[in-house]
């Protein structure tokens, strides 16, 4: 398994899979192709049929300026692809094709490039346990925690790359509660972040005041995420307010420390990577119990690590998560990560930390493990048809387009 900074990368929204992933293999075929007067970019499958709401038109050029790109669609669905996110990359000289790159975009900012070796941002395998069930034998063999098995394997240098990314999610949540105005988009969503925090009912019902903040911060970083700004993916950009609002919220809550942040940052990392290595973090591929549903899961379990749970009861904290979402389909309006991707995040959050005060009560009764979780939401994902995996063609994009 690789390092769990394959699942923490630090860029520009709205979607790790539709813009980062892109824009990475453009910047790849363009360093490859100096001598090329312009570049064409062909989006096939979700790529083509959500791309434009994405924003990944506008990456794929960015990425080749200032020479220029030419990107078409193809929504034809005999197509046949190995993977949803499948685009064709081509350098022209003198008017004439002089390079072709196919490559998929296989979520996380991650890519594949047809005929190549596996293109991760960080190279070979570090961890050499490849489930949880192998991950919980190594420990309780040698009577170590999460924590201690993560420094085992990655170092203590792990720990200032996890407390980068802290500053970054704490910085997007305080400037998306600064924030008013309208997100970018056919939709005209307004952003709510800051009128939910500035109108939590303080001293009222703890439970209401909980659900408020949670959710402000939630809002928060979906907005930032919608608005292209700063943000980082975990596991995806379409998910990337479920953790940080739940750390920010209990950090606050119980006076933690910014290392015991970074500790849970790393123990959700682990539960991440596992998704992504065992099943997928990608709407296109598996909906999106892909996507926010790994990032519930990885809340719970950063949950239950700051809640001082042993081993057992933070696998149990996010196979709830996780088991609560299968199925959950990947169906943006407009192509937008806007509705009902921002409000699904804040659902998330909240549902993280009843997942991890469950886990508490009732670990010694499951049945059910991380990794069967993780096979059951790859084979459902698989199996839903793919009007529901980011396609905008059913769900609430496909009853939006009937309004009226």
């Amino acid at each position: 398994m690789r390092s769990i900074k394959d699942i923490y990368k630090i860029g520009k929204g709205p979607s790790s899979s539709h813009t980062m992933g892109p824009a990475r293999a453009a910047e790849l075929f363009k360093d490859e192709n100096p001598e090329a007067d312009s570049f064409k970019a062909i989006l096939y499958g979700s790529l083509a049929k959500t791309g434009m709401g994405h924003g990944t038109d506008r990456a794929i050029k960015e990425s080749f300026a200032p020479k220029e790109c030419e990107v078409s669609l193809e929504t034809d669905n005999s197509v046949v692809l190995k993977h949803p996110n499948t685009m064709d990359l081509i350098a022209v000289k003198d008017g004439e094709e002089t390079s072709r790159m196919r490559v998929e975009s296989i979520g996380g900012g991650d890519i594949v490039i047809e005929g190549r070796p596996s293109v991760g941002l960080l190279g070979e395998d570090i961890y050499m346990e490849n489930s949880f069930a192998e991950i919980k034998q190594f420990c309780e063999f040698r009577y170590i925690d999460l924590v201690d098995y993560i420094e085992l394997n990655e170092g203590k240098e792990i720990w200032d790359y996890l407390a980068q990314v802290w500053d970054v999610m704490q910085a997007s949540i305080k400037e998306g509660l600064s924030k008013t105005g309208t997100l970018p988009g056919c939709l005209h969503v307004q952003r709510k972040a800051k009128h939910l925090f500035d109108h939590i009912v303080v001293n009222k019902h703890a439970e209401l005041m909980e659900c408020q903040l949670v959710c402000s911060y939630a809002y928060a970083v979906s907005e930032q995420n919608a608005d292209n700004g700063t943000i980082v993916t975990a596991p995806t950009c379409g998910a990337c307010g479920v953790l940080p609002a739940v750390l920010y919220y209990l950090k606050d809550k119980r006076q933690l420390s910014d290392l015991d942040v970074i500790h849970a940052l790393g123990v959700a990392g682990l539960f991440g990577e596992l998704a992504k290595q065992n099943a997928s973090v990608s709407g296109a591929e598996c909906g999106c119990q892909a996507e926010v549903g790994v990032a519930c899961s990885m809340a719970a379990a950063a949950a239950g690590q700051v809640f001082g749970y042993n081993l057992m009861q933070i696998e149990y904290a996010a196979e709830v998560a996780l088991e609560h979402h299968l199925g959950l389909t990947c169906d943006p309006i407009c192509g937008l990560v806007q509705i009902p991707c921002i409000e699904r995040n804040a659902v998330a959050a909240l549902r993280a930390i009843n997942s991890a005060n469950l886990a508490y009560f009732l670990t010694g009764t499951r049945n059910i493990s991380y990794d069967m979780v993780l096979k059951s939401m790859y084979y459902t994902g698989l199996d839903m048809n793919q009007r529901y995996r980011e396609t905008s063609e059913g769900g609430l994009a496909r009853a939006y387009s009937r309004r009226g």
